[in-house]
């Protein structure tokens, strides 16, 4: 039998806990949801935005919880004999357990922030990093005040690297974050304006980025995009933290992670870059401009902890999109095949003229066309319409066929689009959905893109319903 992530004796002095009901030697790992939740797993009833998780700790127990960690103040829900952590408050509880496990590892650390590429570096960099040795990683996109403590207190203590994301919304969220995981290495990938709704420039945003560097371990360093134009400040905004070594990637001349040269297939890339004074030529299995210039910064991320550059680059090949970011499938349409491109996870101005560009480059049939189906770009503020109606530059560079829109801030873009690429209009997703279903043809390479909130997510399920692929057919089966 493996070592438990926690014994329980180190989790209660982590945490201060008292211990009730008859409690388990150790826990296998830590849940915050009984969906998902495994037997022998310690469930945090953390008090989410819209439920309190003490309601669904009776459930975890019956599914199969070693144990649950609730507060003192609810104590009394519970049955005397119930396996309890109780603690003051569960989510600083979890995070004296992420402490502690930050603490007792041995692993190197590396943070990654950024306006867009956060989850797909950090994927990479588990997948560069695996070879050489232990890896763990941020589930998912756990990044923000509940998700960087559980992914930390998540850590083996026999891991030998540790991959945490870091996200924010408003300035002051990422500096107790990267306290907290106090890496060795921090990534920022890059700065654009996301989040402008609750800043007042882009500046401000790259101020917030910034606050990665304020955690970083002595002699640690930080990676920085010298190609985006607000390098010099992050740069000095990490002088400023005291950074012991500050590394760049990208096209400039400059750069210590250099790309030389590249050539961009439909599902793939293949790289040349000169990476802290070493040539190196790979395969990246996941394709896009953007996935190019991170790798950039994953390799020099892997080098500076202690891999092996050409272990780590050759691992790259086996890169795969996650799910929502890129993540392609086959359907079985009338006539043939199309093609769907899922990027329904989150949106931004750079992100989504990413995936535009990408979608340029994608394979098509010979009377197929190039189809964007877009829902809105949330948090961007008074600007909202004009980098919306932005968008019909890259439309129009990467020759997209036909437009679909959802949402009144495309309301501009959709009336300057042609007549020719007009494909259809809703005001939210779910109207658009039955558009989108009637116009998908043999040949047809079809993206779908959108903030999270804009639910273009059931866009994607249905397709996938409406022409399942035979393995997708089988899955449907399975599922009755």
């Amino acid at each position: 039998m493996s070592a438990p992530l926690w014994t329980i004796e180190a989790m209660a002095k982590a945490m201060g806990a008292q211990l009730q009901g008859a409690l388990p030697m150790g826990i296998t790992g830590l849940s915050i949801d009984t969906r998902t939740i495994q037997p022998g797993e310690a469930f945090f009833a953390i008090k989410g935005d819209a439920r309190d998780g003490h309601e669904f700790v009776d459930a975890a127990l019956k599914a199969g919880a070693g144990l649950a960690v609730v507060a003192a103040d609810r104590r009394g829900s519970f049955a005397k004999d119930a396996p309890l952590l109780i603690v003051p408050d569960v989510l600083e509880g979890l995070i004296a357990l992420a402490r502690a496990a930050r603490a007792r590892s041995q692993a190197k650390f590396i943070g990654v922030t950024g306006s867009v590429g956060k989850t797909g570096t950090k994927e990479a960099l588990r997948l560069a990093l695996s070879s050489e040795g232990e890896t763990h990683a941020s589930a998912a996109s756990y990044n923000n005040h509940w998700g960087v403590p559980l992914s930390l207190a998540r850590c083996p203590e026999s891991a030998k690297y540790a991959v945490l994301e870091m996200g924010m919304n408003h300035a002051g969220e990422i500096a107790p974050l990267t306290k907290l995981v106090r890496p060795h290495v921090a990534i920022v990938t890059t700065v654009e304006p996301v989040h402008l709704e609750f800043f007042a420039s882009v500046e401000a945003i790259a101020d917030a980025k910034a606050e990665i560097f304020q955690g970083i371990e002595a002699g640690g360093a930080a990676v920085i995009n010298r190609d985006n134009p607000h390098f010099a400040r992050l740069e000095r905004a990490a002088k400023d933290a005291n950074v012991s070594r500050i590394v760049s990637f990208g096209e400039n001349a400059k750069a210590d992670a250099r790309l030389t040269k590249f050539a961009l297939q439909a599902d793939s890339s293949t790289v040349q870059a000169r990476v802290l004074g070493h040539d190196v030529t790979y395969k990246l299995g996941a394709p896009g401009r953007h996935v190019v210039q991170n790798s950039l910064a994953v390799l020099a991320a892997a080098t500076l902890a202690g891999a092996d550059l050409a272990i780590a680059a050759l691992q790259l090949g086996k890169l795969t999109p996650p799910t929502g970011r890129g993540a392609r499938q086959v359907l079985d349409v009338p006539g043939g095949q199309a093609l769907l491109i899922d990027e329904s996870y989150n949106a931004n101005p750079a992100s989504m003229g990413a995936a535009i560009a990408l979608l340029g480059q994608a394979p098509v049939g010979a009377r197929g066309r190039r189809i964007a189906v877009l829902g809105e770009m949330l948090e961007l503020g008074p600007r909202g319409t004009e980098l919306h109606g932005g968008l019909a530059k890259p439309i129009e560079e990467s020759a997209i066929d036909l437009v679909f829109c959802a949402g009144p801030l495309y309301q501009k873009l959709w009336e300057a689009l042609p007549s020719s690429r007009k494909g259809g209009y809703a005001v939210t997703a779910a109207a658009l959905e039955s558009q989108v279903l009637g116009a998908v043809r043999a040949g047809d390479a079809v993206m779908i893109k959108g903030s999270l909130g804009s639910k273009m997510g059931p866009i994607v399920k249905a397709l996938i319903r409406q022409f399942p692929s035979h393995g997708d057919r089988e899955t449907v089966a399975a599922q009755g």
